[in-house]
């Protein structure tokens, strides 16, 4: 885990390193201190003013010489040498301890910068990621779960770097500085830790593993309770049209109490930690105010000797509970780190093929036997058996009842999913040969649930063509009959359109989409189902303006009206997932009973709402 972790501060080894270095001497110093307070102690209680030294004794001459002085054994001792003792340890203390200071000041400073850039690698690692995600990918992982992993498990995994590069060195550091000026100190009495640091490791051991499928558990439920959010907001006007805030409201409850409980059961065993490693910790030191004790009462040590004992017990048992605490925080982070890497580590489904420079001439397209699958199931099939040419230049009207996949066959063109079985070939070559650039790059599409973003009007079209000129965009907006409305508004091109385009209705919306599409100059145009909220006339116009704008375009029309459709060149009729016929308006109407059955429903349609006028 702390391998997968290292890997995301790219970039930002040096204030990493430069971290881990300041720590470990902010550590040492802060060990040191207790000496410093023994040895004051210590001189205090072995002489009196007119004692003769019984070793020698060096401290900084504050008084005279303002130098280093070392005191022979058996010099008599003054108030003088006694106060410049207490004021030269006072001093080391002094400037250990700023230095301490200085040293933790900077190692946090650069921890933030390390950490900052560690999210930032992180989130634009998993974003990249995405982007090449195919869209069984996405489905796989579904959208609510990889925004979580891109902010509240990227959080999670930024915590556990930025401890790694302090906390976690900081905390066995001090461990074993102590452990060591202990021995040094009294071996005697350093016996106690060698019981009191197995049982805190047993504790946190246990704990740790007990927790960590727990917090995975947790994550799910953050996965619901974000995807509940999301289909909330994107459906906020359906909520309310339908009056159903109270339902919304309470499945959102429902969603934050799993949250809740899946927290509470993961905490009740946390709080365990607290309780049991206070009694290993206070246990410790009562067995070491107990031995000290006995061993000031007998003379065989001082009380300096005991004060610095019991420094070095709260240290290294402060560390050892921060080891603890360290682990727990490590395994509520290792769920999120695992979800991290395995979007990381998830494989395209769908990339480049063996033709890199190949690019999209003419526009023709070829279902050879194609099977397709959503689960890659062959039981399963979405499509079967489809073969179907489709010459350049041709307009071709795709039509079928819901659920029949008509939506699924134009996706397979550019790559959205790849075919099961049987081979698709466009200009020829496979489609799993093209690079997806140059691929995509040749197909424009206009989904069913057209998306625009936040911005302009004209920032939106110019995602068909960044470097369009103004009279490019007009005439693509003309051919889609966008352009007229788009000039009744004040800003005209400049308008903006707020949020997923909420200033414009479905058919303005849709009329927008296809304009973009047509920016890009595709050899290939699939239209599905595009033009379901526009009026039959501004339907005719939007497909009269496309065989204007670009003759030689290969475009592939799927509808609900027949008469979007009827005047292609030739008509596919898709029932089950397997093309029932293939032919021109007329041919169907007189052969096919599904294409007469449309039609007649909707001629019948039409007379009656024209009676009803």
């Amino acid at each position: 885990m702390i391998r997968k972790l290292l890997k995301g501060a790219k970039g930002y080894e040096v204030p990493s390193v430069f971290t881990v270095l300041l720590v470990l001497c902010e550590t040492a110093l802060e060990v040191v201190l207790p000496i410093f307070v023994a040895n004051i102690m210590n001189t205090m209680q072995l002489y009196s003013l007119g004692d003769v030294l019984q070793q020698d004794l060096i401290y900084f001459d504050f008084y005279n010489a303002h130098a280093i002085v070392t005191l022979p054994k058996g010099t008599f001792i003054d108030g003088t040498v006694l106060l410049n003792t207490v004021y030269t340890y006072g001093l080391l203390m002094i400037v250990c301890a700023i230095l301490s200071l200085t040293f933790g000041a900077l190692a946090g400073r650069l921890c933030a910068v390390a950490g900052a850039g560690f999210s930032k690698n992180m989130r634009a690692k998993l974003f990249a990621k995405i982007q090449g995600f195919s869209f069984a990918n996405v489905d796989k992982f579904s959208t609510a779960s990889l925004v979580t992993r891109s902010t509240t498990d990227v959080n999670y995994a930024q915590q556990s770097f930025m401890m790694i590069i302090r906390t976690v060195i900081r905390a066995p550091a001090m461990l074993v500085f102590s452990t060591v000026m202990a021995f040094v100190n009294h071996p005697d009495m350093a016996w106690v830790f060698f019981v009191a640091i197995p049982a805190l490791g047993i504790i946190m051991f246990v704990i740790s593993t007990r927790v960590h499928p727990l917090f995975k558990s947790m994550f799910k439920k953050y996965d619901k309770m974000n995807a509940d959010v999301q289909e909330d907001l994107a459906a906020i006007r359906v909520v309310k049209a339908f009056v159903r805030e109270d339902y919304e409201e309470a499945k959102y409850r429902n969603s934050t109490e799993a949250v809740r409980q899946a927290n509470l059961k993961a905490e009740k065993l946390m709080i365990l930690m607290n309780p049991l490693t206070s009694c290993v910790m206070y246990g410790t030191i009562i067995t070491l105010l107990v031995i000290g004790g006995i061993d000031i009462a007998n003379g065989e040590i001082q009380s300096g000797t005991l004060t610095a004992m019991m420094s070095y017990c709260t240290q290294i048992l402060s560390s050892v509970m921060m080891i603890c605490f360290i682990a727990v925080q490590l395994v509520m982070s290792r769920a999120s780190i695992d979800r991290i890497y395995e979007v990381l580590e998830t494989e395209s489904d769908i990339n480049d093929g063996a033709c890199p420079d190949k690019t999209v001439d003419s526009g023709s397209i070829d279902f050879v036997n194609v099977d397709f699958s959503y689960s890659g199931n062959k039981d399963n099939l979405t499509l079967e058996n489809i073969n179907l040419s489709i010459k350049s230049g041709e307009t071709v009207g795709i039509i079928g009842g819901t659920g029949d996949g008509k939506s699924s066959l134009v996706q397979l063109i550019p790559r959205f999913y790849d075919v099961y079985d049987g081979e698709l070939l466009v200009d020829g070559v496979n489609v799993k040969d093209y690079s997806l650039y140059n691929l995509r790059e040749g197909v424009s599409m206009v989904l069913q649930k057209n998306v625009l973003f936040s911005g302009t009007i004209r920032e939106n079209l110019l995602w068909g063509n960044k470097n369009a000129t103004q009279e490019q965009i007009e005439a693509a907006c003309k051919a889609a009959c966008a352009h007229d409305f788009i000039m009744s508004f004040p800003n005209g091109y400049d308008t903006d359109l707020g949020q997923g385009g909420v200033n414009v209705s479905g058919g303005q919306k849709q009329r927008l989409c296809i304009a973009r599409a047509l920016l890009k100059n595709p050899k290939i145009m699939i239209l599905d189902d595009s033009t379901s909220a526009v009026d039959t006339a501004t339907d005719a116009q939007i497909r009269q303006g496309l065989k204007q704008l670009s003759a030689d375009m290969t475009t592939i029309i799927i509808a609900q009206r027949i008469s979007s459709v009827e005047n292609c060149d030739k008509i596919v009729i898709l029932n089950d997932g397997k093309i029932n016929a293939v032919g021109t308006h007329e041919q169907l109407l007189a052969s096919n009973s599904i294409y007469q059955e449309v039609y007649r429903s909707q001629q019948k349609g039409t007379v009656e709402q024209g009676g009803d006028n």
